[in-house]
């Protein structure tokens, strides 16, 4: 999966503060737990997440650059599908009978 570069940035800050990153692990859990499905997940994480970039961008150096005042929206879908498949659960696994196609 390729992030942009605001996907990016976001994900590697998580890789060096843990407790950020435990943070959105727990979000991704509670949002597994409500969505009706994953789609409806990932497009509430990816509300999140942009809401997140706004406010930390002000506040974290290594985010500043990616500060938006008011700049159009980016996307920040397919970092939310991406956590979702990383800290999410596991796929259920397909009956032998079906077809994968």
């Amino acid at each position: 999966m390729s992030l942009n570069r605001h996907e990016q940035a976001v994900f590697d800050y998580w890789l060096k503060h843990p407790d950020e990153r435990r943070h959105w692990q727990t979000k991704v859990g509670e949002c597994v737990r409500v969505a009706l499905s994953a789609g409806e997940g990932a497009r509430g994480l990816e509300r999140e997440l942009w809401d997140y970039l706004v406010e930390r961008s002000q506040h974290v150096a290594g985010l500043r650059e990616y500060q938006t005042n008011g700049s159009r929206r980016l996307s920040m879908q397919n970092l939310a599908e991406h956590i979702l498949r990383l800290w999410g659960p596991p796929p259920k696994p397909k009956k032998s009978g079906e077809c994968t196609g």
